[in-house]
């Protein structure tokens, strides 16, 4: 069901991407033309990581009655940087959480790829690998993890002038991500590109 939803998500952005790339935009946020552009950025997330009570892989094993699975919400931090080539980009990213409820801690790295969106917005898909350790004993594991999401700033949605932040600055992200397919990880917050 987990990859039914995340298909039919990836399939919804594809008109969006595909108008994304129409954008004649060729600046980096920072106003600079041409060359190589560094974009890093930091923010701070929150979400909830829902695991498959299938019984698949170490963590859903967890999934006893007793004890349920080791879903929890988190709060996150976010660090990295794009390379803008026109209208699309790549970059790297790494994130630490903190987890309520069954997990402990997340951690992880992650390689991204899109689409610039309007002014300031990003489309964009996500691979890398994650590490989640859980509050049960023997519940902790690592695995490929891939995810998709979207960046706005205040110019994409008529707030251009808002406190001097044009195509640079105050971005929301919402996005979604998974563990080994073995879970649903949905998160938004605020990142600030520099």
């Amino acid at each position: 069901m987990k990859k039914l939803i995340a298909g039919a998500i990836a399939v919804a952005m594809i008109p969006a991407a595909a108008n994304a790339q129409d954008t004649t935009a060729t600046t980096a946020p920072d106003g600079t033309t041409g060359g190589f552009v560094f974009e890093p950025y930091v923010g701070v997330m929150g979400g909830y990581h829902d695991f498959d009570s299938d019984g698949r892989g170490p963590l859903s094993t967890n999934c006893a009655p007793q004890s349920g699975c080791p879903d929890g919400g988190f709060v996150e931090g976010v660090a990295g940087v794009n390379i803008p080539f026109g209208p699309v980009f790549v970059g790297v990213e790494g994130n630490v959480a903190k987890g309520f409820e069954g997990l402990d801690w997340e951690y992880g790295v992650w390689g991204r790829a899109g689409v610039r969106a309007g002014e300031s917005g990003l489309i964009y898909g996500k691979v890398g690998w994650q590490w989640v350790n859980t509050k049960e004993p023997q519940g902790d594991d690592d695995d490929m993890a891939y995810g998709m999401g979207v960046e706005f700033g205040p110019s994409d949605i008529g707030l251009g002038g808002l406190a001097g932040l044009g195509t640079g600055g105050l971005r929301l992200r919402v996005e979604a991500s998974t563990f080994d397919f073995q879970s649903i990880r949905p998160a938004a917050g605020v990142v600030l590109h520099f």
